[in-house]
């Protein structure tokens, strides 16, 4: 994702703009009620109107009485992010202050947003997937010297044929977790002129998307402007992939890499 000059990806591309927020005069009890109704939530920015004059976390409301003012209790010394500021600078400033989630405030001092650590995360899966998928495109265009084009959709699971028979429970339940919290990267397939998608990335987060019951998903698809004999293709066909439920889950400890360095440490003894 690029702003809106076509230039480094900014916070206003990856902020949620509907923020929850309290007023200072709210109380202790009304404000921990909320962070007990608001799923995801462990505190909200303190605004007066749209002015933001401080933060309250859960861990302030802990030693306060119930009656007490949100203002006597909040945290005046924000950490705070710009719309315009680089998301990268914005990540910094999330992993050396140890802060969850940002306030993002105009010139004005006023709230417009908020950018957690999730988001900033994703940001860097957005611009790193693209490159995986340029370097496929351009192994494919070497290999078969065919013309192909490159586009981003949403995709069903039913529509996905495997080309990898075996995944791990532990990276498995990697992917699970970033589904569950929005953080997983979109999913590689080829489109060679046939009636499904061959899956060329993307084998753990498709199983854990089924383990969620979740059915579609985002993807690069790569579309060949004509049908060509893909090896991927035939790794399907000789493994008798015809769709997900077909790839196997493997315990960790069955690793290839597991196996090895087992299998050396056994001979250094």
């Amino acid at each position: 994702m690029e702003d809106s000059e076509g230039g480094k990806p900014r916070v206003k591309d990856y902020m949620t703009r509907e923020v929850v927020t309290v007023s200072p005069d709210e109380t202790v009890a009304d404000v921990a009620r909320r962070i007990a109704e608001n799923e995801g939530h462990s505190g909200f920015p303190v605004c007066n109107g749209r002015y933001v004059q401080g933060i309250i976390t859960a861990r302030d409301l802990l030693l306060a009485d119930d009656e007490d003012p949100i203002f006597t209790v909040m945290s005046e010394e924000l950490i705070v992010a710009h719309p315009e500021m680089d998301i990268t600078d914005a990540a910094r400033v999330i992993l050396r202050s140890g802060i969850q989630k940002l306030p993002v405030v105009d010139d004005a001092g006023h709230l417009v947003g908020i950018i957690s650590n999730a988001d900033v995360v994703r940001s860097q899966i957005e611009r790193a997937t693209p490159g995986k998928v340029d370097k496929l495109v351009q192994t494919l265009k070497n290999i078969h010297g065919v013309d192909m084009r490159k586009l981003r959709r949403t995709v069903s699971l039913s529509e996905l044929i495997p080309t990898q028979g075996k995944v791990y429970t532990d990276e498995l339940e990697g992917r699970v977790y970033e589904l569950e919290n929005g953080l997983a990267e979109p999913l590689v397939v080829i489109d060679n002129g046939g009636r499904r998608l061959l899956l060329a990335d993307g084998h753990h987060r498709v199983k854990a998307a089924a383990r969620l019951g979740i059915e579609e998903m985002d993807a690069y698809v790569i579309v060949l402007k004509e049908p060509v004999e893909l090896g991927m293709a035939e790794t399907a066909r000789k493994g008798e992939l015809e769709n997900i439920d077909d790839i196997t889950v493997v315990d960790y400890a069955h690793h290839p890499l597991i196996e090895t360095t087992t299998r050396l440490q056994s001979d250094s003894r």
